[in-house]
């Protein structure tokens, strides 16, 4: 585990909350010094939910552990009493790892029905977010799925759907729209939503769907070994890919009803999967053979995320609206190989693999691509260099854990995926034009411009650049302090659109030392222009 301003994962506790926030019946009790409490800030600030997260703290204090006495038997029999869980959940903080405590033998003396405890003791410092996530899910599912008897109709098991999850009820929702037009049920979805009664009844699912990565797919693993489950493992991100999706479901389905002398099923008209029943399912197809679209034709774009959102969001990038793929990288090492696998033919270099932000944000300042498809971290480290990004990917902002309908599965999904690319290049453009026509009536400010208020209609970077009055050149020093603009060469910068600007003043240095030149005039700003093909 690594000590950083920010982290791609949160801790093993932040991994196990999630899964048990999830699902209903289920209580956590935590064995933390005062203040592991965040995560119920993280949870009522993000979830968008009515219900308060369910877990408690067993509060280790200095004087319990000189008086060798622990609280945790007497906070367990609390919830036991107060909440009427079916299982109680107890994991150790970072901090009380190290302590080596015997949890089970203290849950226990509390009294309670071992039946309903679970302690789950991962190594925090081995272990982050995800895995956790992922290894008490599937102990929960060994613990409980039965064998029972298959469902009479097509069904399917929605597995790895958890608290916090990205964009996560829309996603549910545009998977539930598509199996019912299907006319396949849904048998459970786990873990959110979920009772240990919905996970004894996994089996009677007729096949799992576990689209993350992430988590849910070693439990699919599990069900298929020990109940001889099939199970779809790809996510639906974008119109190719969910058209893939529904057809292996398709394909499962019939295998299983042929072994069952069942009817088989077929495609249904696409247009029954529209929102109005009538439309096409996606206006992608058309919509990026348009002209607003045919100029994102090879736009450079950078992707990083988990895996899941990476894989699918770059083939969508490169596949359905044509745009060059200039890297991409996850912060999930684990999932490295099969990314790598899914982006082959895809990148021009090597996958980038990384929990360190800084290094993300140095790609992008070094190549400023003309998008950035990130996490909350790539969005902060674009705004400061005026890059368009669009958040796919957690750990996520407040803006991401929205009230409406924005999936990023599905046909529905893939029409949100193209609104933001689309919005979130041209507003940056917007942007540009009003910078280099001028305000117009307008006020429009970052934090490197501001729009001029003197009725001048030009910018102050327009006026900073502009020459002083006795017509003496002057020299502006660039913002690394190493090579001198003279303001001509100032103002003609000023009209490259801001996205590349800082690309072509480093570019233009560096033909400059190639040259011999110490300051950047008009003169010398053309050359280089000229040079470099602009």
């Amino acid at each position: 585990m690594r000590l950083a301003f920010w982290l791609y994962e949160g801790t093993a506790l932040h991994g196990v909350s999630r899964v048990a926030n999830s699902m209903r019946g289920v209580h956590t009790v935590y064995h933390a010094p005062q203040g592991d409490d965040y995560i119920t800030a993280t949870y009522t600030m993000l979830e968008r939910t009515p219900e308060f997260p369910k877990l408690s703290i067993s509060v280790v204090r200095g004087q319990d552990l000189a008086r060798g006495t622990s609280r945790l038997p007497g906070t367990v029999r609390q919830v036991e009493e107060h909440y009427k869980p079916e299982l109680i959940v107890v994991a150790p903080s970072c901090s009380t790892a190290l302590l080596q405590e015997d949890l089970g033998q203290m849950a226990r003396s509390s009294g309670v029905s071992e039946e309903k405890i679970m302690v789950y003791a991962v190594n925090p410092f081995r272990v982050s977010e995800n895995e956790a996530a992922e290894g008490l899910f599937t102990e929960l599912v060994k613990r409980y799925a039965a064998e029972c008897p298959k469902t009479e109709k097509p069904s399917v098991n929605l597995l790895g759907f958890t608290s916090l999850g990205f964009h996560l009820k829309a996603n549910l929702t545009s998977l539930r729209r598509m199996l019912k037009t299907l006319g396949v049920e849904v048998n459970v979805v786990a873990p959110w939503g979920a009772g240990i009664d919905d996970l004894k009844k996994l089996p009677a699912a007729w096949l799992n769907i576990a689209p993350y990565r992430e988590i849910g797919l070693q439990a699919s693993d599990y069900l298929k070994e020990k109940f001889g489950m099939p199970a779809v493992t790809d996510a639906p991100i974008g119109v190719q890919a969910t058209m893939r999706w529904l057809k292996a479901i398709i394909d499962e389905v019939n295998r299983i009803a042929a072994e069952r002398g069942a009817a088989p099923m077929s495609m249904p008209d696409l247009r029954d999967f529209s929102l109005d029943g009538q439309s096409a399912p996606s206006g992608v197809p058309w919509f990026a053979r348009t002209a607003d679209m045919e100029s994102f034709s090879n736009k450079r774009a950078f992707v990083f995320g988990d895996a899941t959102q990476v894989v699918g969001v770059t083939k969508f990038l490169k596949d359905e609206l044509g745009m060059q793929i200039i890297g991409a990288g996850t912060y999930l090492p684990r999932q490295a190989d099969w990314v790598r696998r899914q982006l082959e033919g895809y990148l021009p270099g090597e996958l980038m693999v990384t929990d360190k932000f800084q290094e993300i944000s140095k790609f992008i300042e070094d190549e400023m691509p003309e998008l950035v498809c990130g996490t909350q971290m790539e969005r902060h480290s674009c705004r400061k260099l005026d890059v368009p990004c669009m958040v796919i990917s957690p750990p996520t902002h407040i803006e991401n854990h929205l009230l409406g309908y924005y999936p990023f599965f599905g046909f529905d999904g893939a029409d949100v995926m193209a609104d933001r690319v689309y919005t979130s290049a041209k507003l940056g453009l917007e942007k540009h034009l009003i910078d280099f026509f001028g305000g117009a009536g307008l006020e429009y400010e970052d934090d490197a411009s501001a729009a001029s208020s003197n009725g001048t209609g030009m910018s102050h970077d327009a006026e900073a650049a502009s020459p002083p009055e006795d017509g003496e050149p002057t020299f502006e020093p660039s913002p690394d302090g190493e090579m001198g603009w003279t303001a001509d060469a100032e103002k003609m910068l000023g009209k490259v659109p801001f996205f590349v600007r800082k690309k072509v003043r480093k570019n233009t240095e560096n033909f400059a030392r190639g040259i011999g030149e110490p300051v950047i005039s008009a003169d010398v700003f053309r050359k280089a222009k000229e040079h470099l093909g602009g």
